[in-house]
């Protein structure tokens, strides 16, 4: 099965390996760029990071080299990304960020300061809003942000191959709903809200994970129709000639004896006559 991946790299090059494990042909066309920022960092009063995203994970480990404040991440895959990023002690909510919110308030015992979270310019959900809601101090610091990525001619017109999308943010449905070419495909988002703005679209189907993982995302896609074979362009060109040597063969032994035999005789006043030989 084709599958356009939609998300930010390096992100996107992950979801395209995790696709070819499972037999599907990814392409990968992200509709987001992430770029970090470098805002002023003041970690004195600061007991714990939180982060909703790897992105969120790597911007602020390229802006501060401590390692030692303990982690709350929102799942496996932002948890394994703290791991890797030298952090210690991680914490996985396996969730959204309300799942994150209530695991730090269940944990709010530990702390020893504020939850900081390094975070996107736009972001689903407000984390240190329900944070402060449950009484645990908390404020955001925008470490990186998501510029949006025109699909180029070249992508719009290999969706005619594809049989699915992928959208693994609120931000990345958003720019697939304006994408006229898109609409038809099947459209399997990360969580509803991703898929809010893909409903009411022309997608032929919005289908929300279980959960909000990939490995989620990516069940949805046993759920799909399995496509027919795809036939290579080469393989049609072979067949037409074919199909051209056939009739032009049939032409050749229908029509072949009266067009190309040498003419014996003549034609005049209705009465056939031999040509002369020209000697």
């Amino acid at each position: 099965m084709r599958v356009w991946v939609t998300r930010a790299e390096p992100g996107a090059e992950a979801t395209a390996r995790r696709l070819r494990d499972l037999g599907h042909d990814p392409l990968v066309a992200p509709l987001l760029r992430i770029r970090f920022l470098s805002p002023p960092l003041d970690l004195t009063d600061v007991g714990a990071l939180a982060f909703s995203s790897a992105n969120g994970v790597a911007a602020f480990a390229a802006l501060h080299p401590g390692r030692d404040l303990p982690v709350f991440a929102v799942g496996e895959a932002t948890a394994a990304a703290a791991s890797a990023a030298g952090f210690p002690v991680v914490l996985s909510a396996d969730g959204d960020v309300r799942a994150l919110a209530a695991l730090i308030e269940a944990e709010r015992g530990r702390l020893d300061g504020v939850v900081l979270h390094p975070a996107a310019a736009i972001r689903a959900g407000d984390l240190a809003g329900d944070l402060t809601a449950r009484g645990v101090e908390a404020r955001t610091l925008v470490v990186y942000e998501a510029e949006p990525v025109a699909p180029s001619a070249e992508t719009l017109a290999e969706l005619t191959t594809v049989d699915a999308v992928l959208a693994h943010s609120p931000r990345a449905a958003a720019l697939l709903a304006r994408i006229q070419q898109a609409r038809g495909l099947p459209a399997l988002c990360i969580s509803d809200a991703a898929a809010a703005p893909l409903q009411a679209k022309g997608f032929s189907r919005v289908a929300s994970a279980s959960s909000p993982d990939e490995a989620s995302l990516l069940a949805l896609l046993d759920a799909l129709p399995t496509a027919p074979a795809r036939i290579p362009a080469v393989v049609w060109a072979l067949l037409v000639f074919g199909l051209l040597c056939v009739i032009g063969g049939y032409g050749v032994a229908r029509f072949g004896p009266s067009l190309f035999a040498a003419p014996e005789a003549a034609v005049q006043g209705g009465q056939a006559v031999a040509e002369p030989s020209h000697q």
